[in-house]
């Protein structure tokens, strides 16, 4: 297995990997919008948007990106947040040919008050 932790996105919160991948597989942890300089933007459709550009280089370090996604999943803590997640998600989805497995679960909250979303993927490394 090997650790995937790009230099682009804030350090984890603890001891975890934010990606590991494993063989044809990779698994990322959770990623929050903490931008490396501590700050967090402003409105889950942005905070979402950060999320996916984090995934995005957490799936580079190991050479793939989104058409390589077979599940996002995501957790918001407000009803009203859904639609302003699911914007970003199909911003981020735009131009694949095949769109990901989504899954979207409210959850009670966060390590912080301050995050309004938390996006997790799960990628299939294919022959190209």
């Amino acid at each position: 297995m090997k650790p995937l932790a790009p230099k682009s996105i804030a350090a984890p919160f603890g001891h975890y990997s934010h990606g590991i991948a494993g063989g044809p597989v990779v698994a990322t942890s959770g990623q929050l919008a903490l931008r490396p300089d501590g700050t967090i933007p402003e409105g889950v459709g942005a905070q979402a948007d950060f999320c996916f550009e984090a995934l995005r280089a957490i799936l580079a370090e190991d050479g793939l990106d989104f058409s390589d996604v077979l599940r996002f999943s995501a957790f918001v803590t407000r009803r009203e947040d859904m639609q302003g997640y699911m914007a970003a998600r199909d911003r981020a989805c735009a131009d694949l040919e095949v769109k990901p497995a989504s899954t979207l679960m409210i959850v009670s909250g966060f390590t912080r008050p301050e995050f309004l979303v938390e996006v997790e993927a799960l990628a299939l490394r294919r022959d190209r």
